[in-house]
């Protein structure tokens, strides 16, 4: 398999700095203190990060019902990355998916086996393993 690659810099101090973030081959992404913590223009990492998960969630979610000989007609993700302070720093301690999907053929109890099981086994759930991850799976109707 491959590398992917991504990137950041960052100018100034914590308060007066600014920053960009860069996935792979995407366009630059910027961030501040101010886009982290007070809700101005631009991005942060717990949304890359939340972004990351939902496309990882998303296509595997794909594949796991493709083996289950279903044919998903769309899949829709969703993250709620929750930082909080822990001591003198911050962590990550929950992230939220939420997915609704549209596949005929078949009942909520294996939709919820096979999205529940995609949660612990996509690359990016694997790579946040210290992070509560919960799942609300929704068959769209």
């Amino acid at each position: 398999m491959g590398i992917s690659k991504g990137s950041a810099q960052w100018t100034g101090g914590l308060k007066d700095g600014k920053g960009s973030m860069k996935p792979g081959h995407a366009s630059e992404v910027p961030f501040s203190l101010g886009t982290r913590f007070e809700g101005q223009q631009g991005s942060n990492p717990e949304e890359l990060i939340g972004a990351a998960l939902s496309g990882c969630f998303s296509m595997a979610l794909s594949l796991g019902l493709e083996k289950a000989g279903l044919k998903p007609t769309s899949i829709k993700t969703n993250a709620d990355v929750q930082l909080d302070k822990q001591g003198e720093g911050f962590a990550i301690t929950t992230i939220a998916l939420s997915t609704e999907v549209s596949v005929p053929g078949t009942d909520d109890a294996r939709f919820q086996q096979i999205a529940e099981e995609t949660k612990k086994n996509c690359p990016v759930s694997k790579a946040l393993a210290g992070v509560n991850i919960t799942l609300k799976a929704k068959l769209a109707s």
